[in-house]
């Protein structure tokens, strides 16, 4: 065991570089939703990306083997870990940060002392439902080979770590995120160009019963509102095809075909949670009938925000959902945290602290670019990801370009 965990480690050090560098270029040639035409209001940053603001650094480790029927243990693996540091690498400087549930069907750790202190000291990582502990542990014993505490002086550490459930692609129940997948992604994390789609935590997402995944999208302000830049980078696994919405345009309902969880005969006579039917309870009707799944969503911004006006940011990313068609199901773990790169040094222990905020009545434009990010941030997430086949070869289709186009074509939305 201990050579297998040497191997694996080494072999992750030596492609992290070059893994990266691929990555980032490819992450430039895919299309995205804006090069498709599809129209969106706002001034996104250079990378239309959370990125954009200066600091953040996101990395990605995605795991993608075998096929066919599900062996628990063996596979198909259609998962991995994202990870956000909001000052990058290198920094052990927290920054305020507040987080809000819309609806609690998921998990987010570390949420607690994030609501009672203000901060944020660490990355944020995202993964599948059954992967959060040992990428939490990770994250400490990462924390912990940096060698440094934190700039409070504690050696200790509660990491956020954020899930959505990838069961219908990946075997979720043969845990293969290992502490090795979490450090790559924490140590390969980049500024610049993010990659979206089948990536990261992303990979095995199902997002309106199109292929999801990882998205992410920024605006920056004008000069007269301040400048200031807002990214979100979102994990999308929720709704359902007859409610998605593009740039207002009832998309799911006019391209119905090739839904992910099919009829009812597909639904009932095929395994469920990475179990066979007899090993789980499963819900009343098809699995279409309900918004099943989870979105994570993480808004950045350089503007100097205290943590309750976070709190309200991280409410707005509701109202870009709703725009895209969600209205955050029972079965949907639906979280959301906003942090401010404002401010460095806050969390310092020694002296008095000269904080800079701005007054609650400048907020609007950044709650309507955190609207717009949002909103755009999901259907970038959807339009690169890419069909999927995963466990019991349950096959989940990309959303056609060309289809896209072609309706909202239809609706006078296509910007040419």
């Amino acid at each position: 065991m201990f050579l297998y965990l040497a191997n694996r480690i080494v072999l992750v050090a030596l492609l992290a570089l070059t893994l990266s560098a691929q990555l980032s270029v490819h992450a430039q040639s895919k299309p995205r939703a804006r090069d498709l035409g599809v129209p969106f209001d706002g001034t996104p940053g250079p990378n239309n990306a959370i990125t954009d603001v200066k600091g953040v650094e996101v990395g990605h480790t995605t795991l993608i083997s075998g096929e066919g029927k599900l062996v628990v243990g063996k596979g198909p693996v259609r998962t991995g870990v994202t990870a956000i540091h909001p000052r990058g690498k290198t920094s052990d400087d927290a920054v305020f940060a507040a987080w809000f549930t819309l609806n609690g069907n998921g998990e987010m750790t570390g949420t607690t002392w994030v609501d009672d202190s203000g901060f944020l000291n660490g990355p944020v990582m995202i993964t599948n439902t059954h992967s959060v502990g040992v990428v939490r542990d990770a994250v400490i014993a990462w924390k912990v080979k940096h060698g440094t505490p934190d700039m409070e002086g504690y050696w200790w550490s509660l990491p956020v770590v954020a899930e959505t459930w990838d069961g219908w692609l990946n075997d979720i129940n043969g845990f293969h995120v290992h502490p090795e997948d979490a450090w790559h992604a924490l140590d390969t994390a980049h500024s610049g160009p993010v990659e979206e789609g089948n990536v990261g935590g992303g990979t095995g997402m199902v997002c309106n019963e199109f292929k999801g995944g990882i998205g992410t999208s920024s605006r920056v302000l004008d000069a007269k509102s301040g400048g200031y830049t807002v990214g979100v980078l979102v994990q999308c696994n929720y709704g359902r095809r007859d409610q998605l919405r593009i740039a207002g345009v009832p998309v799911g309902k006019e391209i119905p075909e090739k839904p992910a969880y099919g009829s009812d005969t597909a639904a009932s006579s095929q395994s469920m949670w990475g179990q066979p039917p007899s090993a789980v309870q499963r819900p009343e009707g098809p699995l279409s009938s309900h918004d099943t799944g989870s979105i994570i969503v993480i808004v950045a911004t350089d503007a100097p925000l205290i943590p309750t006006q976070l709190k309200r940011i991280a409410k707005k990313v509701s109202l870009g959902l709703g725009r895209d068609g969600s209205y955050s199901g029972d079965g949907s773990g639906d979280i959301f945290l906003a942090f401010s790169t404002a401010n460095p040094g806050a969390v310092g222990t020694k002296g008095l602290h000269q904080l800079t905020m701005l007054p609650n009545d400048s907020l609007d434009p950044i709650f309507l670019a955190t609207v717009q990010a949002t909103e755009e941030a999901v259907i970038n997430a959807m339009v690169a990801a890419e069909t999927m086949k995963g466990i019991d070869n349950h096959e989940v289709i990309s959303l056609p370009h060309d289809r896209l186009r072609e309706v909202l074509k239809k609706y006078n939305r296509l910007n040419q």
